[in-house]
C-alpha cells in the first residue's frame, strides 16, 4: 500500500504562489536561490544546498494592480532592494521543507502588505495650555542664556 504525501497549505513548491483569492504570483516570477546553510548537519553539511532564498520583483510582477503595487511599496519599503523583496529559510536540513517554509513566509509577507490599510493622518491643533507652556519654556531658556553673558560695563 503506497503512502499518500501530505498536502501542505500554499500548494507545492513548483505551483503559483497564492497571496489572496484575487492575487496570485505566477511560478515563473518566483526567483529561487540555494546555498549551503550553516549549523549542524553531519557529513552532508558541506555538500547540500539546503538554505533557500525566495525573491519576487514587485516592479515586474504582472498580476499587481497599480494601487496594490503602491501599497506594497509603502508597506515593504524597508525590505525592498530595487523593487525586489526576499525571504530566506534555513531551519531544516531538507531543501524541500525550507522551500515550503520560504513560500509560506513570502505569502504571509505579501498578504500582510497588500491587505494593510494605510492610516490617514487626522489633523490636530495644539491646545492653548501646550502653546503657553512652550512659550514659557522658551522664555526660561532665553533668560538662562542671558545670565551666561558677560555683564555690560
Amino acid at each position: 500500500m503506497s503512502e499518500v504525501p501530505p498536502v501542505f497549505p500554499g500548494g507545492e513548491v513548483t505551483d503559483d504562489l497564492e497571496i489572496t483569492r484575487s492575487l496570485v504570483v505566477p511560478a515563473a516570477e518566483l526567483q529561487w536561490r540555494f546555498s549551503r546553510a550553516g549549523g549542524p548537519g553531519g557529513q552532508g553539511v558541506n555538500t547540500t544546498d539546503s538554505r533557500v532564498e525566495l525573491r519576487v520583483n514587485l516592479w515586474t510582477l504582472s498580476t499587481l494592480s497599480p494601487a496594490q503595487l503602491e501599497r506594497m511599496q509603502v508597506q515593504l519599503g524597508h525590505r525592498l532592494v530595487d523593487g525586489v523583496v526576499s525571504v530566506t529559510a534555513s531551519e531544516t536540513r531538507s531543501q524541500l521543507r525550507n522551500r515550503r517554509a520560504a513560500r509560506a513566509r513570502m505569502a504571509a509577507l505579501l498578504r500582510a502588505a497588500v491587505l494593510a490599510e494605510t492610516r490617514t493622518r487626522r489633523p490636530t491643533k495644539a491646545t492653548k495650555g501646550s502653546h503657553r507652556r512652550r512659550l514659557d519654556a522658551k522664555k526660561q531658556r532665553g533668560q538662562t542664556k542671558n545670565l551666561r553673558r558677560k555683564p555690560d560695563m
